[in-house]
């Protein structure tokens, strides 16, 4: 197969009280897994079977939307993933955070625009800290499973750091309460791996 779900680095009750067990155990097992599966048959027999799924994405207008949906769901899911840590949170210090400083107007001012960035997307979506093409940093949201690398998003760039902003993300523990999770959610994020994306985006 073409595409595989990536292991969790971390146990599934690693980041309670944020984020339970079962909403990451069914997030993560079911319904990423069920974005990989659907994009391998999706892609199955054709040139896209070969492709890097970030080649995938930066083209996505050329191909059909189970490839979009699944594909976008694959990328997003990858990265949430990974910019998640039990020792996550607190205000990052490295470039990430110099960066935010001065071109976000301050790490308050980054997190409550973040906030809203996922508070406003209506439905299902993502919230984003992108790089754009100049190097410099924006945030922005995207619908379902669209990200910034699509040639077809409204705010393009290279993300280093997604909000989920599905219910299934946050639902068993928050319910409607969509604000109190993406607040939680500022104390699980790592912002080593966040900055190291960071620097590699703007190398």
């Amino acid at each position: 197969m073409a595409f595989e779900l990536p292991k969790l680095e971390y146990a599934f009750n690693a980041l309670e009280p944020h984020i339970d067990a079962k909403t990451m155990e069914i997030h993560h097992g079911k319904h990423h897994q069920a974005y990989v599966t659907n994009l391998n048959n999706a892609v199955q027999g054709t040139e896209m079977e070969k492709m890097a799924i970030e080649d995938l994405c930066q083209n996505i207008s050329k191909y059909p939307a189970a490839v979009r949906n699944n594909g976008g769901g694959h990328y997003n899911h990858s990265l949430f993933w990974t910019i998640m840590s039990p020792t996550g949170g607190g205000v990052p210090t490295n470039e990430i955070g110099k960066a935010i400083e001065t071109e976000l107007g301050g790490f308050e001012k980054f997190k409550a625009d973040f906030i809203q960035a996922g508070a406003t997307r209506f439905g299902s979506g993502w919230a984003w800290l992108a790089v754009k093409s100049d190097g410099k940093l924006c945030v922005c949201s995207s619908p379902n499973q669209d990200n910034p690398l699509m040639d077809v998003s409204d705010c393009k760039g290279t993300p280093v750091l997604g909000m989920d902003v599905w219910e299934h993300a946050y639902y068993l523990n928050y319910q409607n309460r969509r604000p109190d999770y993406m607040t939680s959610f500022f104390n699980v994020i790592d912002w080593n791996k966040v900055n190291e994306l960071y620097l590699k985006a703007t190398k």
